[in-house]
């Protein structure tokens, strides 16, 4: 349990360290004016957690099943899979959307997912908040410290299904930052994606068969996910996902009569004006010295924009105990910024050093406050060390 929630806040504490102050495409130049039907709407780039496109995008807003988004990527990090859920009183008696759940029943946490993120099941959602977090109190809390990691700054959650409440908001950059991050998990990935999905029903003789609710993934080429939402304060909202030529794109609308039409536009206007682009790849030699990046880098640029891109080298001196370099052959960072602004970070290790396993580290914005970021980033080092010195 440790390891995974260590390996957990090396996710988030990289993700802080390698983002940047996002750069917004309305101060870019020959870009077309995007109209949505939304009271707020945000576009994100998954790979960079570049904003695109944001209008009222701060706005708090009530943002009905959206609240599972938050509920299931909780849950995928904090409960074992391996233990079932059992449906208490309380979650059977969920009002609203249902994947009809018996009181006493029990299923496996990832099926419920399933039932959660595609059917939309609020019974499902108390009955993991209470397995997860003991009550769903204790897993409303859990919501809220989850928000305040990825500094979600114009959020708060007061349950794990999304029914109108005092105290229970969003906005469509919040929810953008939040499913870009979601997104970076495999099984999140796998579970938003998924059309249909058949689970084992122990009170009958037929199995449970749930349809994704989400229309885009059938409206849209490339379509990848992730949540519907409606109530009847909330009106229409939607969080699509969609993948072509190697880039995701995040779109969020909040109160929007037109949401499917929407969602189009703003994904195809991602893809055509913000184009990813690879900067430096895995492995690649630094210039003029014995070292070599660590990983991919790449960024969605409008047109003309690359050419503003500075690459700025930072060394320091390798950290040793005794004989031994604890730093492990880490020499510094490129820094990396779009007309000085800061849009990543990238390590650079001693030439045939053993590089951490990974993939491109520049994701969401201002993914972990920054006074966690720098208290476990110091704590984890040191816990680094001393199981390095014990083991050598």
């Amino acid at each position: 349990m440790w390891i995974k929630s260590i390996t957990r806040w090396i996710a988030a504490a990289t993700l802080m360290l390698t983002c940047s102050v996002p750069v917004f495409a309305e101060g870019s130049q020959a870009l077309p004016e995007l109209y949505t039907h939304a009271q707020a709407a945000a576009l994100m780039d998954v790979t960079s957690g570049r904003l695109l496109y944001s209008s009222h995008g701060d706005d708090e807003l009530r943002i009905a099943s959206l609240t599972k988004i938050m509920t299931a990527i909780v849950a995928i990090e904090h409960g074992d899979f391996k233990k079932p859920v059992k449906v208490s009183k309380r979650a059977f008696g969920k009002e609203g959307s249902s994947i009809y759940l018996k009181q006493g029943e029990e299923m496996s946490l990832e099926n419920m997912l399933y039932g959660l993120m595609l059917r939309s099941g609020n019974d499902a959602a108390t009955a993991i908040a209470e397995h997860v977090g003991g009550s769903e109190e204790g897993f409303v809390y859990l919501m809220n410290e989850e928000a305040k990691l990825l500094g979600l700054s114009h959020s708060h959650f007061a349950n794990p299904h999304g029914l109108d409440a005092e105290g229970h908001y969003s906005s469509a950059n919040d929810l953008a930052k939040l499913t870009a991050y979601a997104l970076h998990n495999p099984v999140f990935r796998e579970i938003v994606k998924t059309k249909a999905k058949k689970a084992p029903n122990p009170n009958e003789s037929w199995d449970y068969k749930w349809d994704n609710k989400n229309k885009m993934l059938r409206l849209y080429d490339g379509a990848d996910g992730v949540k519907t939402g409606y109530t009847k304060k909330a009106f229409r909202c939607l969080v699509s996902s969609a993948t072509r030529n190697g880039q995701q794109l995040v779109a969020v609308t909040l109160n929007d009569g037109d949401d499917w039409n929407d969602h189009g536009k703003m994904l195809d206007y991602g893809f055509e004006y913000f184009p990813l682009t690879q900067l430096m790849e895995r492995g690649q030699a630094v210039k003029g010295y014995d070292l070599v990046v660590s990983d991919t880098f790449q960024y969605p640029f409008a047109k003309g924009e690359e050419k503003d891109v500075e690459k700025k080298l930072v060394l320091r001196e390798p950290v040793r105990e005794g004989n031994a370099d604890v730093s492990f052959g880490l020499r510094g960072e490129i820094q990396i910024y779009l007309k000085g602004q800061q849009i990543g970070t990238v390590p650079v290790y001693h030439k045939g050093s053993f590089l951490p396993a990974g993939k491109a580290r520049n994701p969401v914005q201002n993914t972990m406050a920054p006074e966690h970021s720098s208290t476990f980033v110091a704590a984890l080092s040191e816990v680094i060390r001393k199981l390095f010195l014990q083991h050598n």
